[in-house]
């Protein structure tokens, strides 16, 4: 079967890897791991524990879990860190009897999965958030003053898309808060590209998905210490039951991992920054269009294009321009986080050399035959 047998089209992602837009594609080499593995029949306990070795190794870590995506993770790890591996506490959440349940969150730091708060995310685990400072100042003592004997762990969302880091509390000092007190930190590194970096930041356990940035299917894992590791594992036998990770997924995850730490991250963004200094310059002569190859805003080493849309000489807003993208065939889709600016950028991770081209074309299309103004037009 395939996905025009159902009346479904593929697109074209131009806003990297999305759960809204089916993820990631993946490589032949995942592909093929996935498919040798529906093949046999294994012992599934077995094959996590193997899993979460390899994990363990890559990202510099005691132990790892594997799970469905980020916001599983997020569930499984709060469990872990209200009722450990007590199978009769493991089983009654997500209430958390007399366990410590307590989360605190910096306001900042709320965000929500594709549509689902990090805060329910939190509940299903047995925890109760307890939001702290405000969305755009956190103090070291907002913090510290909220820890109390019900406190469970200390959670930190690294995502500079979607949190907000200004004025915020950085991690190295959350952990250092966390030591102080005897309290787990949790990190949220969904989306990022550093395997090891997070990790080594004293983080008691780190979240990453799957296909963000790794090119694995829908997946994810957990790393940490040993013990809230094998705490996380308890967690198949609760909450986390509905969450449980395939043999194909994992083999596809592994695959997709091994494939991605192998390529250096420098060697990645420089192929990134050729391509899109070559893209860009093509871009930049549409008509209202003037484009530059831009970092990501975090640091990463994530390289873009970004489109200023002149709503004069192009006719049509950014806005509008993203909506007519989407609508045509195949639907294209831009990334639009800086559309309140009038911007749109090209983002190369999940955009294949022909994707590539179908993204030309259809601007081509738009600027070029849609009544657009010329330069020579707008100055008469």
């Amino acid at each position: 079967m395939e996905y025009q047998d159902l009346g479904v089209a593929p697109i074209v992602s131009a806003q990297a890897n999305s759960t809204p837009l089916g993820g990631c594609t993946l490589s032949d080499g995942v592909i093929a791991a996935m498919g040798n593995a529906a093949r046999f029949h294994i012992d599934l306990d077995q094959l996590w524990r193997a899993a979460g070795s390899f994990l363990a190794e890559v990202t510099g870590s005691e132990d790892a879990c594997p799970v469905t995506g980020a916001a599983a993770g997020m569930a499984i790890v709060v469990a872990a860190c209200v009722a450990g591996t007590d199978t009769l506490r493991i089983q009654r959440l997500p209430d958390p009897g007399d366990q410590p349940d307590e989360i605190v969150l910096q306001k900042g730091h709320s965000i929500s999965y594709g549509g689902a708060p990090i805060t329910q995310m939190i509940a299903l685990g047995g925890g109760r958030t307890v939001e702290v400072g405000a969305v755009n100042e956190t103090l070291r003592s907002h913090i510290a003053g909220a820890i109390t004997r019900r406190t469970a762990a200390l959670v930190y969302v690294t995502s500079r898309t979607h949190a907000v880091h200004r004025k915020g509390v950085p991690l190295d000092e959350l952990v250092a808060i966390g030591r102080e007190h005897g309290v787990p930190v949790i990190v949220d590194a969904a989306g990022e590209s550093d395997l090891r970096r997070w990790v080594a930041s004293g983080a008691d356990l780190v979240i990453y998905s799957g296909p963000k940035m790794l090119g694995a299917p829908t997946s994810g894992f957990i790393c940490g210490g040993s013990e809230l590791v094998a705490a996380c594992r308890a967690q198949y036998a609760g909450i986390a039951r509905p969450m449980k990770v395939g043999k194909e997924n994992l083999l596809g995850l592994l695959q997709a991992v091994r494939e991605y730490a192998a390529i250096p991250e420098e060697e990645r963004a420089a192929e990134q920054q050729v391509r899109m200094t070559k893209l860009a310059a093509r871009l930049d002569k549409l008509p209202g269009l003037s484009t530059r190859v831009a970092q990501d805003d975090s640091g990463r080493m994530i390289y873009r294009v970004l489109l200023t849309v002149d709503p004069a000489l192009a006719g049509r807003s950014a806005a509008t321009l993203a909506e007519e993208l989407t609508a045509g065939f195949p639907s294209i889709y831009l990334r639009d986080f800086k559309l309140h600016l009038g911007q749109l950028e090209v983002d190369p991770r999940a955009l294949s050399p022909d994707g590539e081209e179908a993204v030309v074309r259809r601007l081509e299309e738009l600027l070029d035959r849609s009544g657009a103004r010329t330069d020579v037009e707008a100055a008469r």
